[in-house]
């Protein structure tokens, strides 16, 4: 069977989507494509931040005058524990800023796939209404 308006072959029992469903599909796709990525980003960061609170603990265990390394590459260079400290604190308040971006990009997301999902809801239940 084909349909005429849409001018595509439907397949029994398929329903044939009008070009403004399909857009919203395409669209849904993209920002669920966007989404997992934003997920990806966040479980990298976390596991950063993670990282950087276990150094910063164990730096608050060294002795204030006592050895302390940083890696650089594949070198260990000697520091001080205060220039460490402040170091990885900075890095990490830079990642708690970009998880908080992500959070706000996930969340904006999260609101633009529920609108595309209320319309599509909203068109089918009006092609089915009217069968």
């Amino acid at each position: 069977m084909v349909d005429k308006e849409h001018k595509h072959v439907v397949e029994p029992g398929e329903i044939a989507l009008p070009p403004a469903a399909q857009q919203l599909l395409v669209q849904m796709q993209a920002f669920q494509q966007q989404y997992q990525g934003i997920a990806v980003q966040k479980e990298a960061m976390s596991l950063q931040k993670l990282e950087f609170e276990k150094a910063l603990e164990e730096l608050g265990k060294a002795k204030d005058n006592g050895d302390v390394y940083k890696a650089v590459g594949p070198v260990l260079v000697k520091s001080t524990k205060s220039v460490l400290t402040k170091e990885l604190g900075e890095r990490k308040e830079t990642i708690d800023l970009r998880l908080k971006a992500l959070d706000k990009q996930e969340e904006k997301l999260k609101e633009k796939l529920q609108e595309i999902q209320g319309k599509l809801e909203a068109m089918f239940k009006g092609q089915t209404g009217a069968s």
